[in-house]
């Protein structure tokens, strides 16, 4: 009679792993994007408003 190990977990393909590493470095990138976008809408005093200055938004956008 054959037995099963349930308590093994079940290991995803290696290209199922990039993939996912790539996609979510996309899905970053696109709402880092859209993010700037907003901010860079807004005038002076809404950004001061939030905290933030002009030149906040490069640096962020930066990823720093």
């Amino acid at each position: 009679m054959a037995t099963f190990d349930t308590f093994r977990t079940a290991r995803s393909a290696p290209a199922t792993n990039v993939l996912s590493a790539v996609l979510g470095r996309i899905i970053a990138w696109n709402d880092r994007r859209v993010t700037v976008n907003m901010l860079e809408r807004l005038t002076d005093r809404e950004l001061y408003d939030i905290g933030l200055e002009r030149g906040d938004i490069a640096h962020w956008s930066r990823g720093a």
